[in-house]
């Protein structure tokens, strides 16, 4: 199968490292013209620099900080449209649950539930009205899975699946399709500071990942972290033409880690 965005415009949120950066690359690399965000305007212009040089895209600067209704709005002005809008932005970190503060919810619902819907206020209009538009949004197993150590971010990941399938009957016959991505236990730098918070530090990364798995994430079929390409690999996809009859969705790519026959 061929995957062709030429021609078309993507923005990919929190994308200047880890599965954004995958993401990023694999939109580019189908032909699209690719919106690298961060918080930071210097580290966005470093990370489209650098894969711009490493693989020959399109790629372009769209900072902002997502989790600010005055972000948001700074980035439309300057983005005005977009084709495939890959809501990837969002944070985790391990707390006992009962030492979660008001304010840290206030925060994981911000950055992980309300950047997407702002976004998508944004441009789901002028994808209906072009008559073609990929909404992906990345949740993780965490949605269906609540982590006891990280319940705050569980919950906003399963928000993310509800905002998905809400978003997808707003769209429902326009040629537009929203889908949610659930992905896995993922290789990423946060991740590795992630496992050193629950496994013995001094372990080497290799026996830290296994020891991780082992413990903690014992359901993954996989018995390993997933790559950030792999993530990437199915959000290509969906954000093709191929997948013109999946929407309303919530897809995985997680490991076989959600102990569930459907979706």
């Amino acid at each position: 199968m061929a995957i062709d965005l030429d021609g078309r415009t993507a923005l990919v949120t929190g994308s200047t490292q880890g599965i954004g950066e995958a993401i990023a690359r694999q939109l580019a690399a189908a032909g699209a013209r690719v919106g690298v965000n961060g918080r930071n305007p210097a580290t966005v212009d470093q990370a489209v620099a650098r894969l711009a040089d490493e693989t020959g895209g399109d790629y372009f600067a769209a900072p902002g900080d997502l989790a600010a209704e005055d972000g948001a709005a700074v980035l439309a002005e300057s983005l005005p449209a977009v084709d495939v809008l890959v809501n990837n932005l969002g944070i985790f970190g391990a707390r006992p649950a009962l030492q979660i503060t008001d304010d840290e919810w206030r925060r994981y619902w911000e950055v992980n539930v309300l950047s997407a819907v702002r976004l998508i206020r944004t441009y789901l209009p002028g994808m209906t009205d072009r008559g073609w538009g990929r909404v992906l949004n990345i949740a993780s197993d965490s949605a269906i899975v609540i982590p006891e150590e990280m319940i705050h971010y569980g919950t906003s990941k399963t928000a993310l699946l509800a905002v998905s399938r809400g978003f997808a009957k707003t769209a429902a016959g326009t040629g537009v399709t929203v889908n949610a991505v659930i992905a896995g236990p993922t290789h990423t730098g946060g991740v590795e500071d992630f496992v050193y918070q629950l496994v013995d530090k001094d372990l080497p990364w290799d026996e830290a990942q296994r020891e991780f798995m082992r413990l903690h994430r014992p359901q993954s079929l996989l018995h390993r972290l997933i790559e950030p390409e792999e993530i990437a690999n199915l959000v290509a996809y969906l954000a093709s033409p191929l997948a013109s009859a999946t929407t309303g969705a919530a897809v995985r790519v997680d490991g076989g880690y959600v102990d569930s026959i459907i979706p």
